[in-house]
């Protein structure tokens, strides 16, 4: 890609951007520069060819996109040690904080730089995120630039930025739930009688395989359940106890508090 990527707060899911963009041919190690507040772990990122450090402007002289990869609380804090070296005719800011409006990141940057919020999830690392994207003024070859670095690392949708909050509870707290379905679908395979590594790896691939009818195949949910409910079977009894347990609202609610949840972090739904 032209230009470098800064990725400022190389926490999990910064280094994960870094480390599926190059395994993925989206940039080289030497490309992207990564910062942490404090030294530590810098020597083995460096030692992965990755430029590190801990000052921010530093990060950002040599780049195109600027990832800001903090916690909310940090926000300004960051975006005010860079202000003065943001330059909108060759940045693009983009963040990954988790409930920070585009309208508090301008302000907090204090310019006119082009901004993108996006929300990956960890599975980038594979290249299989699922990574929403907003925006409020960054032009189209712009949008296209960042599309591109995700869509190296998976799928990406772009979404309106009130949609933010809602689409981490479904795709970036959404792994977490899913591997707790893996896991809970692994122990009643340990139940019924399969060692533990036979059961997890049973699960994880069943998982796969229903994800895959939905996404390559174009299959929707019910019409695949239906294909495989026999009358008086027990596919059914099974749904329907889970059901009978609420797996299907415990699910639905478990999104609804994370959005809800995402909204705040970052003042958003003040």
């Amino acid at each position: 890609m032209a230009g470098g990527i800064a990725i400022l707060g190389a926490g999990n899911i910064g280094l994960a951007i870094a480390r599926g963009a190059v395994a993925r041919g989206r940039a080289a190690p030497g490309q992207i520069y990564l910062t942490k507040r404090h030294s530590d772990g810098l020597a083995d990122l460096a030692g992965e060819g990755f430029q590190t450090g801990t000052d921010n402007a530093t990060a950002i002289a040599g780049a195109r996109l600027v990832l800001l990869c903090v916690l909310p609380e940090q926000v300004e804090e960051v975006l005010s040690g860079i202000r003065e070296a943001l330059d909108p005719a060759r940045h693009t800011l983009v963040s990954i904080v988790t409930g920070v409006s585009i309208g508090r990141l301008r302000e907090a940057c204090g310019g006119d730089v082009p901004v993108v919020r996006a929300m990956p999830n960890t599975a980038i690392i594979l290249g299989e995120s699922m990574t929403c994207l907003a925006t409020d003024g960054a032009d189209e070859d712009e949008l296209s630039e960042v599309r591109g670095l995700f869509e190296a690392l998976g799928k990406t949708l772009v979404i309106d930025e009130d949609l933010m909050s809602p689409a981490t509870a479904v795709c970036a707290c959404g792994i977490a739930f899913f591997l707790r379905a893996i896991r809970a679908a692994s122990q009643g395979g340990i139940e019924v009688g399969f060692h533990a590594s036979e059961a997890l790896a049973m699960a994880a691939q069943t998982a796969r395989g229903a994800a895959s009818l939905v996404l390559e195949e174009g299959r929707h949910p019910e019409g695949e359940i239906d294909r495989v409910t026999t009358p008086m079977g027990c596919t059914i009894a099974g749904l329907n106890q889970m059901e009978h347990e609420g797996f299907s609202s415990a699910l639905i609610r478990g999104i609804v508090t994370s959005a809800n949840k995402a909204r705040t972090l970052g003042g958003e739904s003040d």
